[in-house]
Formats: structure tokens, sequence, C-alpha cells
């Protein structure tokens, strides 16, 4: 049987719907998976070379887009029966319908003899290839990084934060001194988690409205602009300022040019330089004082007394601006909305499709962008139910 998959002959769709009409279709059915051992590509175009189009019903079942449990399938004949082979999100499946079961074949011999014929196609297959679209699938950074802080937020928020009641006061008798040490250790190890987070969210707000001016750049850019190396990359290496200012200028589909002088490009400015003097350690000791103290010769003279909260947590949620984390997240979602508002409403709604998608699309030769497949990847298996 080393020759079995290689003398299959196409049915007419027609002919495939007279049989599944008049019941005739056997029941008798066994399916075969597979993923990489034959590269979904390869196969598909060594069949479409071989038996022309997918003919097969799912073909016409599917909806004309990426979104879909089966994207093609071939209905083949052997002297048994019915063979359906089928490309699906995450493998490939054989269906062998009727006498097959009475055959020594296996899913090694179907594999095996592919491989052997796929040279046999090299020419068309090598030809078809060339009227493919090739699309390079990349991580959307927009996407990445506001999922990101959404993740962080959510965090922030479960650990509901409340610094009246969880404030840890100096022990005032023997029973609060016996678990004072439990409690500290508790509620610092709580709000050390809150501090961390907090940093995070303060560092990535800025890159999440930054990035989201980097993608509308990348979308939405001149051709002219875009199709020369040097020329885009100056674009996009310009300070974040200058970016922002000339969208208008260098990119398509904008009603209205951006007013950096208005309170939400003023709010995001401000914002991304308090990042820049947080990730860079920049001292300015205006904005990381705690505090002011005096001394005679070597004696501490305090301005007011203050306790272990805050000397050690208070200073800590003090340093990252914990109060003002929130609204600082406002001011972002707001800048964002604002440059959207620029845009020409059909150009927006395109933008909006692409900002929540988490892995975009890039054809190199004719420089477009793409939403290649559904964020929700579905799969599906038929079972039988053993008696």
């Amino acid at each position: 049987m080393k020759d079995y998959f290689l003398n299959l002959k196409s049915i007419h769709p027609k002919c495939l719907i007279n049989i599944i009409q008049s019941e005739k279709l056997p029941k008798d059915c066994e399916t075969w998976e597979f993923t990489n051992e034959i590269k979904p590509i390869d196969l598909y175009c060594y069949l479409h070379t071989k038996y022309g189009p997918p003919n097969g019903i799912q073909n016409f079942l599917r909806a004309d887009d990426s979104d879909n449990l089966i994207h093609w399938e071939w209905a083949l004949t052997s002297v048994d029966g019915l063979i359906l082979i089928q490309g699906h999100n995450f493998r490939s499946e054989i269906h062998l319908i009727r006498q097959h079961r009475n055959n020594s074949v296996t899913l090694d011999d179907f594999v095996s003899q592919i491989k052997s014929d796929i040279g046999s196609q090299g020419r068309e297959i090598s030809e078809l290839k060339k009227h493919l679209e090739k699309w390079t699938q990349f991580v959307n950074p927009f996407s990445r990084i506001n999922k990101a802080v959404d993740i962080h937020f959510k965090k922030l928020n479960e650990l509901d934060l409340n610094t009246q009641k969880d404030k840890v006061q100096h022990p005032t008798s023997v029973d609060e001194f016996a678990t004072y040490q439990e409690r500290w250790i508790a509620t610092s190890e709580k709000y050390a988690y809150a501090v961390g987070l907090t940093f995070g969210l303060r560092s990535m707000l800025p890159v999440l409205a930054e990035s989201f001016i980097n993608l509308i750049l990348f979308v939405l850019c001149r051709s002219d602009i875009k199709n020369n190396e040097r020329l885009f990359n100056n674009t996009v290496r310009q300070q974040i300022d200058i970016r922002v200012q000339s969208l208008h200028i260098n990119c398509n589909g904008f009603d209205s040019a951006i007013d950096y002088s208005s309170k939400e490009c003023k709010d995001f400015h401000t914002l991304m330089n308090e990042r820049n003097d947080l990730l860079h350690g920049n001292i300015e000791v205006n904005k990381l004082s705690t505090g002011e103290i005096y001394f005679n010769n070597r004696v501490p003279l305090f301005m007011q007394y203050e306790d272990f909260w805050d000397k050690s947590i208070g200073v800590s949620l003090q340093s990252v601006k914990l109060e003002t984390i929130h609204k600082d997240k406002e001011k972002i979602d707001t800048f964002i909305e604002y440059i959207l508002e620029k845009l020409n409403p059909d150009v927006r709604k395109h933008i909006e499709i692409i900002m929540e998608t988490g892995q975009l699309g890039f054809n190199n030769k004719n420089k477009r962008i793409g939403v290649l497949l559904p964020e929700h990847m579905v799969d599906f298996r038929g079972m039988v139910k053993k008696p």
C-alpha cells in the first residue's frame, strides 16, 4: 500500500452533495490528526497543485475571512471510499469514510507518501506560492502594554488599600506589643507589593501613550515617508513632543492638527517627564523631598514627630505617588482620546480595531498592515461515546 495515498481522485462537489443528500454516506469513519509532520502550507499547496482548488463541503460553509473552525477541505476518493483532508487552526485532520479500516494504511503511511510525492509537484508548488500573500505576524506593543497596565491596576485594586484602616499604630499595651511584629510584617509586605505595582504603572503609563503615537505613525504614515527607510526612521525617532505635533503632517487621516498646548497634551508631557526621572534615577531634590529637619551641631530637631509607618511605608507611598495613580491613568486615556478625535471617523474606527488586536500582520511587499486572525482562536473535536 506504499502508493495508496498517491492514487486518489478528486470528487466534484455536486457528486459529494448528492451522496450526502441521498443518505448514502457510510457511517464507518476514522479520523487522523497531525500537526507539523507536514507543514500546513506545504500540504495545502501540494493538494492544490495536484487536485485543483479545495472542493470539500466545508469550503462552502466557511465565512470569507480567517475566523473559521475549518479553513480548507479537499474531498478525495480511493478504492475504499471517501477521504476528507482538512486544515484547522491547530492541526490538520484526515477523515477516512467507508472500508479503510479493513486496510493496513496508517497516518504514518499518509505522511511518508505525501512527503515523497511533494517533490513531483515542486515547480507547480513554487509557482503557486508566488501568488500567495506573505505576511509577517508581530506583537502589537500598544496592546501588550495596555494589557499589562490593566493587570497591574487589577492587582492593585484587589489589595483594597486603606491607609487609615491598615496603618499599624505603635503598641501602647503588652497585648498590642505581642502581635505588633506580626501585624507590621504582614502590612509591610502588602504595601511593598502595592509600591511595586505603582512603580510599574508609573513607568508604563507614559509608555502606553507613546506606543499609541508610534502605532499611529506606523499605520497612517504617508507612503512617501514610510517607503524611505531613513526618512521613516528619522520620523519615529524624533522627540515625543515633535512626533505628536507632526502627526497631521506625517500621517494620513487627520482632520485637524494637534494642539500641544492643550491640557491633554500638557498632562501627558508632565507624566512623561516624571517617568524619565523615575527610570533614569534622576536626582532632583525638590521632586524627591520627603520632609525637612534641622540640626544644632549633631542634635536633630524634628519639624514634627512621625512614627514607623510615616518613616517607612509612608515614604515609599509618597515616592511613587500612589494616591494619584488612578487619576494619571485617566490623563493618559484622555490624551489618547484627544488624538483619536483628530482623526477622520472612518480612519478612527480602523485604528481602534488595530489598537485592540494583540498580533498584527505586516506585508513587506506593499507595506500594508492588517488584522490577520481573530483574537479568539477556537477549536473543536467530534467525540464518539463508547458503548
